[in-house]
């Protein structure tokens, strides 16, 4: 994948001229970078695997409207994947809207979420994905960006087609919530290794490549 400021312009426009082995060299370096921040998003694997694969043909439809200057496509990709994960919920909202009208079935206890109970790990994990959700889409967005996809401000502020103060603002406001909602959580899923294990609650910063 090309490195250099004048290999990611040509790249760029490659991708804008519609050259196929182009946008494919852009699928191999970022479908992973998409789909962990489609995860981020909604919690979902499998929805995230939908979501890579509608940003990327998003992509290809709006590839003309990608800047021939610039740096890393990476920001744009993260920017359409935001932009299909919002529509993906509105979906989901009308389909849970219309399952809620049928007719409930009889209820089943699930005995794995007993066991996955006992797990502090996974009972931080779930208190974490819970914080995530409360807070406004806006705060979710710019923290699955900078504090989890690893984007700087800047890059995140294209990606979102907003201003970098508003991007500082926001992951601000969401820091400050989620240290709020977490405060009364167990010290053993903040970083602190149990039992010889690695703790699993520690996001994996990508970085602006």
């Amino acid at each position: 994948m090309e490195t250099n400021q004048g290999d990611r312009s040509a790249l760029r426009a490659r991708i804008r001229d519609g050259d196929a082995e182009a946008f494919g060299e852009v699928f191999d370096a970022y479908a992973r970078s998409v789909y962990n921040h489609a995860f981020r998003l909604t919690g979902d694997w499998s929805t995230a695997e939908d979501i890579v694969s509608l940003t990327f043909l998003e992509a290809w439809r709006l590839r003309d409207r990608l800047d021939r200057e610039g740096g890393s496509p990476r920001p744009w990709l993260l920017g359409i994947a935001t932009n299909v994960t919002r529509n993906s919920r509105r979906t989901a909202r009308r389909h849970a809207a219309a399952v809620a009208r049928l007719p409930r079935p009889e209820s089943v206890r699930d005995f794995a979420d007993d066991v996955a109970g006992k797990v502090d790990d996974t009972a931080y994990l779930r208190a974490v994905r819970t914080a995530v959700d409360r807070l406004r889409r806006p705060e979710r967005e710019v923290l699955a960006l900078c504090a989890w996809g690893g984007l700087d401000y800047a890059a995140a502020a294209e990606a979102l087609g907003v201003p970098v103060g508003t991007v500082r603002s926001r992951l601000s406001r969401a820091r400050a919530k989620l240290a709020a909602a977490l405060a009364g959580e167990p010290a053993a899923g903040r970083g602190q290794t149990q039992g010889g294990r690695t703790p699993v609650a520690g996001p994996i910063q990508e970085g602006n490549q």
